[in-house]
């Protein structure tokens, strides 16, 4: 009797190990510390996915947009296109002579960053036309690909792909075992982001929205090609993030995912829509593992969406108090 006593303890102490151990592994956002935020996404997810409950939402309906830049992957000390169009152009620099004594062309080869920094949108412009364009589709794709695949972050000596957050990896995972589907939407461009946004976000290429030039079909040599032309077609930035999402999507999203005041109008129209809403700004204010900027940046910066997120029922993510990881090869 005793034997059996003693046997049944342990079976009992087994199974409570057993439940223990798959309760921890069962964390859909384990790299989230508990809090507010974390808590906030579960009971969102679980509300608009319980079917039967008063605040479901059908699967097709279940759509989450993210911003790219300072909200899945790093955006400082410069844009990641940025500093691809800065390498593109020193790259064809002995094709063209004349940028030696042109702005913006002269900053970006004489390394002057103060310069760089205050060239504006004009100038930023003028060079992803310049890098970005001349080119086909294909073509393009394929020196992204490379360029992606070689260059590193200046201060993290890594590749621009490990510099995603693993906070938000996770999300996206989560929201995806959930029934949602999940979209880019950046102001960056949307034939640089296409080419690896699948195997690094699990993102498919027809599921991001962002900034385009202008492509003209035509034949080359008799093959037909898609030809990128030096000339804006769509900023997606601000109030333009709506209107592409109206353009690419067809469905006001029920979830959206910012970081700076270049998101505001996106969270804006995803947030005042009718039935369950969901909106949340990551904040960027852990200098020590990323970076700490805010209302005074000129890159990411974040000002009303701060003072107006309170009121409008947004959450905020702290990275300092939030995230127990920022980047996957923390956890290694």
């Amino acid at each position: 009797m005793k034997r059996i006593f003693c046997t049944f303890l342990t079976f009992c102490f087994a199974l409570v190990l057993f439940s223990f151990a798959e309760a921890q592994t069962d964390d859909p956002l384990p790299s989230w510390k508990e809090g507010p935020p974390k808590q906030a996404i579960i009971e969102f997810v679980r509300d608009v996915s319980t079917a039967g409950g008063s605040r479901f939402i059908p699967p097709a309906q279940r759509i989450a947009v993210f911003d790219n830049d300072g909200t899945l992957w790093v955006e400082q000390p410069i844009y990641t296109q940025l500093a691809f169009a800065i390498d593109r152009i020193r790259a064809l620099a002995p094709q063209h002579p004349e940028w030696k004594t042109s702005q913006p062309f002269k900053a970006v080869l004489e390394n002057d960053g103060k310069a760089i920094a205050a060239l504006g949108e004009e100038g930023l412009i003028q060079l992803v036309m310049a890098s970005h364009a001349g080119m086909s589709t294909d073509e393009f794709e394929k020196i992204v690909k490379v360029w992606l695949a070689t260059a590193k972050h200046p201060r993290f000596n890594r590749p621009y792909t490990e510099l995603v957050y693993q906070p938000m990896l996770e999300l996206l995972k989560y929201l995806r075992l959930n029934g949602f589907k999940t979209y880019i939407v950046s102001g960056g461009g949307i034939e640089f982001i296409r080419p690896w946004v699948e195997s690094v976000y699990g993102i498919p290429p027809e599921q991001v929205v962002g900034s385009t030039i202008k492509i003209k079909y035509e034949l080359r040599d008799g093959r037909p090609v898609l030809a990128r032309s030096p000339e804006i077609n769509f900023i997606i930035d601000k109030a333009g993030k709506p209107v592409g999402i109206h353009y690419h999507i067809g469905r006001r999203p029920i979830a959206a995912f910012g970081n700076s005041d270049g998101d505001f109008q996106m969270l804006e129209w995803t947030t005042t829509g009718s039935g369950p809403r969901f909106g949340m700004i990551v904040h960027h204010d852990d200098a020590e593992r990323e970076w700490a900027y805010d209302r005074k940046s000129n890159i990411g910066k974040l000002d009303r969406g701060l003072d107006e997120a309170p009121k409008r029922g947004w959450h905020v993510v702290s990275m300092q108090r939030d995230w127990k990881f920022i980047f996957p090869f923390e956890g290694n």
